[in-house]
């Protein structure tokens, strides 16, 4: 086909002409073809390779959501522990402690007042379940029918770790009260324990608890045996006395568990958890 004057204006238009050399310069055609397509080569690659790590990414699902989140609610489980409530005061004690002692009684500690029976303490006796099974174990053969004499004697004979909380209920007791009742008890089962008194070991308890402590409902007393016949008293939490005294742990020991306890109802229950150990 000839060639016309318009392919000729056509071809032209897509040359630039040096002016100087009057030699065709590239043409404009092909550099805006050039302009008009930008480079994507390395937009592209981008985009494909966040595409390819976005589809192999593990995709969490609800189940797997669900088990990273039972440890965490088995773990909040754990840490709700039990209770048990004195009846007569409505106290609540822990099952378990958090150095493992195991609650093995409630009681209560009244005081005639103006013949009145004062409730003056709610109290849960706990012990090392694992060192008391051992010690029954060990020096019972065959479990009897009930709690004998001879099993709370050895109980309060023993180095066996326990610990008496006393939770306040009370609202006009004092520090001076508590001395004077612990002073009274602890001097009857030291002359049933020994046939005599000993006022400067039952002396030693409340140490240096003085009566500017304030004493009110839910205030916390605890009263632990510790291993090498310590007996240490924390007050609200504090630290008030640490003495090593077999005789006074015993002593201890006796008021809630001897002969005459202060509650009945728990030394008997306390018995009843002993033949359980059995």
């Amino acid at each position: 086909m000839p060639t016309t004057v318009n392919d000729v204006t056509q071809k032209t238009e897509m040359l630039e002409i040096d002016p100087k050399s009057c030699v065709a310069m590239k043409s404009t055609i092909d550099n805006k073809a050039n302009e008009t397509e930008p480079n994507m080569t390395d937009n592209q690659q981008k985009k494909e390779k966040q595409e390819n790590e976005d589809e192999h990414k593990p995709v969490q699902n609800e189940e797997e959501k669900i088990e990273q989140e039972e440890p965490t609610k088995q773990a909040l489980k754990e840490e709700e522990v039990p209770v048990e409530v004195e009846h007569r005061t409505g106290v609540s004690f822990p099952v378990r402690l958090g150095d493992g002692m195991q609650l093995k009684a409630v009681g209560l500690r009244k005081k005639s007042m103006l013949g009145l029976g004062i409730k003056i303490y709610g109290f849960g006796v706990y012990a090392d379940n694992e060192k008391l099974k051992d010690l029954l174990k060990t020096k019972i053969g065959k479990a009897p029918t009930k709690p004998t004499k001879e099993m709370f004697q050895m109980v309060i004979d023993s180095d066996v770790g326990m610990m008496v909380q006393l939770v306040i209920v009370y609202s006009n007791l004092t520090m001076s009260m508590v001395r004077k009742n612990f002073n009274e008890g602890l001097g009857s089962s030291i002359k049933k324990l020994t046939g005599g008194k000993n006022e400067e070991l039952t002396n030693k308890i409340m140490g240096e608890a003085t009566d500017d402590i304030k004493l009110t409902p839910g205030s916390v007393i605890e009263i632990s045996r510790l291993p090498g016949y310590t007996l240490q008293t924390k007050v609200k939490g504090e630290i008030v006395s640490t003495v090593e005294s077999e005789l006074l742990c015993r002593a201890y020991i006796h008021m809630y568990l001897g002969e005459e306890p202060f509650d009945k109802e728990a030394k008997e229950n306390f018995g009843t958890s002993m033949l359980s150990l059995l």
